[in-house]
């Protein structure tokens, strides 16, 4: 059954909690929507966060229309599920390392020397953190 609201249910949160990837949507204007697989958190307070490089496409989109969208749908061989929230993401300086991290954890078994060596290569980098507000949620659960 699909349903609707504005705000993360409680069980949108434990499924949003599982190493799944998103994919992102940003608004691009006259161009075609160009979803891309991300990382990200749901948190607490009902927002969802990821990170970027400063230069990406997206971060340009979202600097120009910042409504965004991500949908994260449960992997082959599970009961059909998929949340998908909408709304504005802010994009901030602060928190981006200390995001990258925690999701590498959860995506990644960074007692692998290699991956551990290309989360060391990311947090070199500069990064953002992008916080998506949402303004609708819409879920689907068989």
């Amino acid at each position: 059954m699909s349903t609707a609201t504005s705000t993360l249910t409680a069980e949108d949160l434990e499924f949003l909690g599982r190493p799944l990837h998103g994919f992102l949507t940003v608004a691009g204007g006259p161009q075609p929507p160009r979803p891309r697989p991300i990382w990200f958190e749901a948190g607490a307070d009902g927002t969802v966060r990821f990170f970027t490089e400063p230069g990406a496409l997206k971060v340009r989109r979202l600097r120009r229309d910042p409504r965004a969208s991500i949908v994260v749908a449960a992997p082959v061989g599970e009961r059909e599920r998929w949340v998908s929230v909408a709304g504005r993401v802010t994009l901030e300086t602060d928190g981006a390392h200390d995001l990258c991290s925690r999701l590498a954890a959860r995506y990644w078994d960074l007692d692998d020397p290699a991956r551990a060596d290309e989360l060391a290569a990311i947090l070199a980098g500069d990064l953002l953190r992008a916080v998506l507000h949402p303004d609708a949620v819409h879920r689907y659960a068989f």
